[in-house]
């Protein structure tokens, strides 16, 4: 199964996030599966392909040229597949991935989960959305959710992501 990861390339965050990362990647590894993610280094980016790795896993990289040119690119990939935009990463990853997990990160990160929530909610596609909400990342983002919902702007939920506190609840939605 072909796994894309959705996370951070800040090399300012904390070790623990760096550690599930890599902890992450080696399971999908270790499992048979492949990772997809966005291809750069930094922060969970290179901790997830590291754990792949370490693994002799299958590593598929998606890059859009402007990070390419910023001298990013993962020299881990076993696969990298060049794109012009950042919106050509997003479908490339929808395409090449039966799961998506979703790691603590930033603006990209976020747009990552909406643009694969919003295209599974239209119908798009029925693939597996899994959101890791460690140490309570997203909290405040799932509050936002109930309060979405509570209010009617999502009247109703024909899909939806499920939610992960730690990794051991990660590995057993993506088993089933």
């Amino acid at each position: 199964m072909n796994i894309a990861v959705y996370c951070s390339s800040s090399n300012h965050i904390a070790q623990n996030y760096l550690d599930t990362a890599f902890e992450l990647g080696s399971w999908i590894a270790r499992n048979g599966h492949s990772l997809v993610f966005g291809g750069a280094t930094g922060g969970s980016m290179s901790a997830v392909s590291e754990g792949a790795l370490a693994e002799n896993g299958i590593i598929v990289g998606v890059i859009p040229e402007a990070v390419e040119r910023m001298g990013r690119v993962n020299p881990l990939c076993t696969e990298l597949l060049t794109v012009k935009t950042m919106g050509e990463r997003k479908e490339l990853m929808k395409t090449r991935s039966e799961v998506f997990v979703v790691l603590p990160g930033s603006y990209g990160t976020l747009d990552e989960l909406f643009d694969v929530l919003a295209s599974g909610i239209v119908g798009e596609h029925k693939k597996t959305v899994i959101i890791l909400n460690e140490n309570g990342f997203y909290d405040y983002l799932l509050k936002q959710t109930e309060r979405m919902r509570a209010e009617m702007f999502i009247p109703v939920e024909y899909f939806k992501p499920l939610i992960a506190n730690n990794l051991n609840e990660l590995f057993v939605l993506i088993q089933n």
